[in-house]
């Protein structure tokens, strides 16, 4: 039986973009590009009649920025989107932005920080994810952290470790909002390219009781503080002492992904035992699986995100298949999941 291919639009107000994008991605058996837009009036009249499965975005274009595009989108039209962004300060913050209202995942466009070569695989992957996503979730509001005395959680010898990928700013976010203060030191993967992780960690340092920051090398794991993994560098647990601390470090990427959950997880496995709680969270591929199995052997209490609450259940999926989870459950439930693990 022939395989359906993936139809894509490409919307990119530079013609150099659309022809890299439009070579490159046509290699890949599985997907088709039907059509390049050069900007969002263009893109609607093809959406209309080309009818693909997956757009990917650029955030600034003349007549109309990819943000208010996007808006329309979503109200109108409600489709998977990613987003090519250029690597810069500003770019990170609407390219969070743009997660937000709605797209799936944020890239970086080629020749901003990546070669062709190198955008070319991990924009394939993306718009596979899209392509298999479910648009429109995580309209819930997060919940209200537990009352919990402080005694019962806040201790050095405990730590969090949580990893995602599509759709897991929304997630992580819901989750670190029903943090209470004092729980005890997270650390955190997401997939996203470098830069975007600081933006990303200030925006929920903003919104979240806890702080948060984007790791540096050396960072101690407190209680009250999330640490996320910088992007394009692994992040591993490490102890000194009674103290935990990340270590970031560059190596080869692992399931094709540079920070990755399955590093994080087997050094939190290593380091922390049975003092741990593990997360695995909305994502495609199966980055984390190994690693989850690895901590769960090791004592930790380990969860995974449902499939129904999932944008994409690839990755809680192929852990469930290990038997690396103890627990599976929505992502309302997450946050009290750990806490309860915790005492």
């Amino acid at each position: 039986m022939r395989q359906k291919k993936i139809k894509v639009l490409v919307v990119d107000d530079s013609a150099v973009v659309r022809k890299i994008l439009t070579h490159e991605l046509s290699k890949y058996r599985d997907i088709e590009i039907v059509g390049t837009a050069v900007d969002p009036y263009v893109a609607r009249d093809k959406i209309v009649k080309l009818k693909p499965d997956v757009i990917t975005l650029d955030l600034e274009m003349p007549r109309m920025d990819g943000l208010s595009f996007l808006v329309k989108l979503m109200k109108y039209y409600p489709m998977p989107v990613v987003v090519l962004s250029s690597l810069t300060p500003k770019n990170s913050e609407t390219a969070l932005k743009a997660l937000e209202l709605g797209a799936l995942e944020v890239l970086c466009k080629p020749g901003s920080a990546y070669s062709t070569l190198n955008i070319s695989r991990t924009l394939a992957n993306a718009i596979r994810a899209a392509a298999s996503a479910r648009v429109h979730l995580h309209r819930e509001k997060p919940p209200r952290p537990e009352v919990v005395r402080d005694i019962h959680i806040q201790t050095t010898h405990k730590v969090v470790a949580i990893g995602a990928s599509t759709g897991g700013t929304k997630a992580i976010e819901f989750v670190l909002m029903g943090m209470p203060r004092g729980c005890p030191g997270i650390v955190i993967v997401q997939h996203m390219p470098e830069n975007f992780t600081t933006a990303f960690a200030k925006r929920l340092d903003d919104l979240c009781k806890i702080e948060v920051h984007e790791a540096a090398d050396g960072d101690r794991v407190i209680p009250g503080r999330a640490l996320i993994a910088p992007g394009n560098r692994h992040m591993l647990l490490n102890r000194s002492g009674s103290t935990y601390l990340v270590k970031i470090r560059g190596g080869p990427p692992v399931h094709y992904q540079r920070p990755s959950a399955d590093v994080l997880f087997q050094s939190v496995a290593k380091h922390a035992g049975e003092n741990a709680v593990g997360a695995l969270l909305t994502g495609m591929g199966s980055d984390g699986a190994k690693g989850l199995l690895a901590m769960r052997e090791r004592g930790a209490h380990t969860l995974a995100q449902d499939e129904r609450s999932c944008v994409v259940f690839g990755m809680p999926k192929e852990a469930i298949k290990l038997g690396a989870v103890d627990k599976v459950v929505p992502l309302t439930d997450i946050s009290k999941e750990i806490i309860r693990a915790l005492r």
